[in-house]
């Protein structure tokens, strides 16, 4: 794996917070993801090693954490908040609408790596829901028409951008 030096400094001085260093699972998932944008079967096997632990160890954490991703994500993210307030104020059927204009079914990446859609748990903007974060942009207040305009937007910025390295 080929983390950058300021990360592999972190994760060092992560480790040492811990009495025992497998405490330190979920800050290192947390700082390989960040860099990484996923968690590989090669980052499992990284981290278990720097843990002294057994990779399912780590294999556990991933697949049952909802925030860690454990399959490469679109260029662009695109959260929409599920938690009560906001589904009462309408985040499922903005989901819906985002999915219809994205071409892309929540927890997954488009056909063509653009965008992951995903429902996450509270963005901690819970009087202005339903919200949506794009990257790290929080869309207010969305309702259906503006859904379909984000993602109208989001397909416009996506086709103006050079094409990904081969």
């Amino acid at each position: 794996m080929n983390l950058k030096p300021e990360t592999l400094r972190q994760i060092d001085a992560v480790i040492t917070h811990y009495p025992v260093k497998r405490s330190a699972a979920l800050p290192l998932l947390h700082l390989v993801q960040e860099e990484e944008g996923w968690i590989s079967p090669e980052a499992i096997e990284w981290i278990a090693g720097k843990l002294e632990l057994q990779p399912i160890n780590i294999y556990e954490l991933v697949t049952f954490y909802p925030m860690f991703r454990s399959q490469p994500g679109g260029r662009r993210r695109v959260k929409v908040c599920r938690t009560l307030s906001c589904a009462l104020a309408g985040a499922h059927a903005v989901c819906a609408e985002l999915q219809r204009g994205l071409e892309c079914a929540p927890g997954a990446t488009s056909a063509d790596g653009a965008v992951s859609l995903e429902y996450v748990e509270c963005l901690a903007s819970c009087g202005t829901g339903p919200v949506v974060m794009v990257d790290e942009e929080l869309h207010e207040r969305v309702d259906v028409v503006k859904a379909r305009e984000l993602a109208a937007c989001l397909r416009l910025a996506d086709a103006d951008a050079p094409p990904p390295p081969p």
